[in-house]
């Protein structure tokens, strides 16, 4: 019975394994036959392709005649407004003819003229025809300017720069010459500034140059002598509780709670007037503020008795980085190279002694600036040399030092006693990577002047002494600063109200010798969100910027474009940090509104008709860049895979669809961007095609399709300068 029981139970595992041996034999078989059916189709589809590919790529070069056409009108639309320009004769130089511009720059070189005003009012002219310039640089087709013109143009907006910069060195020493007649009346000491919607210019003289009372003006002396009389009256007037119910009984003229008032009033007026001679003694000696813009400065002790002047120049334009920073598509460095340069500075061949010795003295303004326009005549030569071939201009990173401040000159001795100081220990020289962090809101050029000598008033006869130096540096290091301070000069900064900072922003120094910035020498950083200020150290007085990562809004989390009527269309992108919708019709661009944390921002730029690239500067400049650059795919993640949507209405879940392309065809995946794993598996009834555009056209509607055939050549432009600009389909 039990050989019986063994017997059937093993037959019936034999049984069962062989069940799932059949079972497993057709799942293979079918495996099997669906991928024969499945290469079978793709093949069909593969050999599909390659027959309307042909064809495909005809009408993609059909379509492309739309972009010579958007091209050869912005071509003719430039010699419209170069003829228009010349008809008006309004003094203004075309800059793209050598002879005008360079006539311009000669007279305004030779103009004596250097009232603050009239700088302010020619600066307007200068940065349009900086703008002029790089907008060809960037919008114009080799077809259209040569090379040789286009490195004419990179030098003009570096001469308009350097000279622009020169003309407000000359109009702050015209000041300083005439320092008495702006005297403050409380401190007594030149307190002025000046602004306008391109530059704020703050200039504080120390006048007085002494830091005891004595140095106090008569307010000062009112206020101690008051608080001591009111001394000498609380003293008098002291006695004990007894003494004074004896005294109230006796003489019975006022009441003890009279008595009390009287002591208490006295305190409050002792505490108000010593507070305000505090104040006023604190004012005059160290601190300072420009309350009319919010910029102020904490001067060192050392200088209280000396004839110095600071200057704060905040310009809301960026002429000390290099062009390639603000014109992507210019050539720009090697990040090797400025690594190398910050690591390991330039060996001059001088002995330690020497080279501190010559790090010491600081040079006159005019002296800097002839180095200053030496490199970047260099460097543009050098970008001259790496932009030859126009093909590698995306690839290449080539080394191109552009422009140096001549007011921030700092020594080298000065920096490694501020290492020493913050670390106990030398460190390196931190340099600031350009392709990730981007200057926001300007530059703060922060400037201790030579006071120059001012006139005496001798009877009717008024005398100045003359010195033919121009402006000059301050001779002040770190050195001078006190031993308890890690920094010599506390600053305080009121931000723009038209920039987003949507980060704690990095506080950076121009470095002239090296041609970079630098975050070295800046400490104690303290920033307001809410009064939009921030307060830091200085190891000395710096050209300064604030820096913002660039690419904080990358990846999008979402993006839509769809059209709103004829040569019509409204381009929402989801950032990080924002939402960004701009309209689109014909040639120019409009951003409708930027959402910050609910909040609608940037109501300058909002509103106003202008071209793509007109737009993207706006934008870059208000702090919301959202256009990743060539390297950008080194600090952001770029996901292989894209999302399109052609339809009238908004997109759905259901509607989005995944595509992937490889460089030669497009497929439908049949994946979502939730599954878990990923497959090359095409969507059903899906096909390969050559283009994008063709994928779209084969699942789009007609009515989708009509409205792009009948696009005009400018929209389909605008469309396509916004999408290269976004890279929304690398960057999503």
């Amino acid at each position: 019975m039990k050989s019986d029981g063994k017997s059937k139970k093993s037959k019936k595992e034999a049984k069962l394994r062989a069940e799932a041996q059949l079972r497993a034999e057709q799942e293979e078989a079918e495996r099997l036959e669906r991928e024969r059916l499945y290469q079978e189709h793709l093949e069909k589809l593969e050999a599909k392709y390659q027959g309307e590919k042909e064809s495909e790529l005809a009408e993609l070069n059909s379509l492309e005649q739309k972009f010579l056409s958007a091209q050869q009108w912005k071509m003719d639309y430039r010699e419209q407004a170069k003829w228009e320009h010349y008809l008006k004769c309004d003094g203004t130089p075309d800059p793209t003819i050598p002879q005008e511009i360079n006539t311009f720059m000669s007279l305004w070189r030779d103009d004596q003229d250097v009232d603050i005003q009239l700088v302010m009012e020619k600066e307007e002219v200068v940065l349009n025809l900086i703008e002029q310039l790089e907008f060809l640089l960037l919008e114009a087709s080799p077809d259209e300017i040569t090379e040789k013109q286009r490195d004419q143009y990179q030098e003009f907006i570096l001469q308009l720069q350097d000279l622009l910069h020169q003309k407000y060195n000359e109009a702050t020493q015209n000041l300083l010459k005439a320092a008495s007649m702006y005297e403050d009346s409380e401190t007594g000491n030149m307190h002025t500034v000046i602004k306008d919607k391109n530059t704020t210019f703050c200039i504080w003289a120390n006048l007085k140059k002494k830091a005891s009372i004595h140095s106090a003006d008569s307010q000062c002396w009112l206020l101690l002598w008051s608080g001591l009389e009111i001394y000498k009256f609380l003293k008098m007037q002291q006695q004990s509780p007894v003494t004074a119910r004896r005294n109230l009984e006796e003489k019975q003229q006022r009441s003890c709670r009279d008595l009390k008032f009287l002591w208490k009033q006295c305190f409050l007026l002792m505490h108000f007037i010593f507070s305000k001679l505090f104040q006023l003694l604190a004012k005059q000696f160290k601190n300072h503020m420009f309350q009319e813009v919010g910029h102020g400065f904490d001067l060192p002790k050392s200088l209280a008795l000396s004839s110095v002047a600071v200057r704060v120049l905040h310009t809301c334009y960026d002429h000390v980085s290099p062009l390639w920073v603000h014109c992507q598509g210019l050539p720009r460095p090697e990040a090797s190279d400025s690594e190398e340069l910050a690591e390991h500075p330039e060996d001059t061949g001088q002995e330690p002694g020497e080279e501190e010795e010559k790090g010491i003295k600081e040079p006159s303004v005019p002296a800097a600036e002839e180095t200053c326009s030496t490199g970047r005549k260099e460097s543009a030569a050098s970008l001259k040399e790496n932009s030859n071939n126009t093909d590698d201009i995306k690839e290449t990173e080539e080394e191109t030092e552009m422009n140096a401040d001549a007011l921030d000159v700092p020594s080298q001795e000065a920096d490694a006693l501020l290492q020493e100081e913050a670390g106990g220990r030398e460190e390196a020289p931190r340099a600031v990577d350009l392709q990730q962090l981007l200057p926001l809101g300007g530059v703060y050029h922060i400037d201790a002047l030579q006071l120059p000598p001012q006139a005496q008033d001798l009877g009717d006869w008024s005398m100045v002494e003359l010195l033919d130096v121009g402006l000059e540096v301050y001779p002040y290091s770190p050195g001078e600063a006190e031993d308890d301070t890690q920094f010599a000069v506390q600053i305080t900064l009121k931000l723009p109200d038209n920039v987003i900072y949507f980060k704690v922003p990095v506080v950076a120094r121009w470095d002239a010798a090296g041609q970079q910035w630098r975050t070295d020498g800046i400490s104690e950083i303290t920033y307001e969100a809410e009064e939009k200020s921030i307060t830091f150290g200085m190891g000395a007085f710096y050209t300064v910027a604030l820096f913002q990562d660039a690419h904080l809004n990358l990846p999008y989390q979402a993006w839509e474009l769809h059209p709103t009527g004829v040569d019509e269309g409204l381009f929402t992108l989801t950032a990080a940090f924002a939402t960004i919708q701009i309209q689109i019709k014909d040639n120019q661009c409009m951003l409708s509104s930027v959402v910050v944390e609910e909040e609608e921002v940037l109501s300058h730029i909002t509103g106003k008709w202008m071209s793509p690239f007109a737009l993207r500067a706006a934008l870059k400049r208000a702090g919301v860049n959202i256009f990743p650059a060539e390297y950008s795919p080194k600090y952001v993640p770029v996901p292989r895979k894209a999302s399109e949507h052609l339809t009238v209405g908004s997109a759905k879940d259901n509607d989005w669809s995944l595509y992937m392309f490889n460089g030669e065809k497009v497929q439908n995946l049949k994946l979502t961007e939730t599954s878990e794993a990923f497959t090359e598996e095409l969507e059903e009834e899906s096909e390969f095609h050559s283009t994008l555009y063709h994928m779209l056209k084969a699942s789009a509607s007609n009515e989708a399709m009509d409205k792009v055939e009948r696009a005009g050549f400018l929209f389909i432009d605008s469309v396509y300068q916004l999408l290269l600009a976004t890279r929304v389909l690398a960057y999503s």
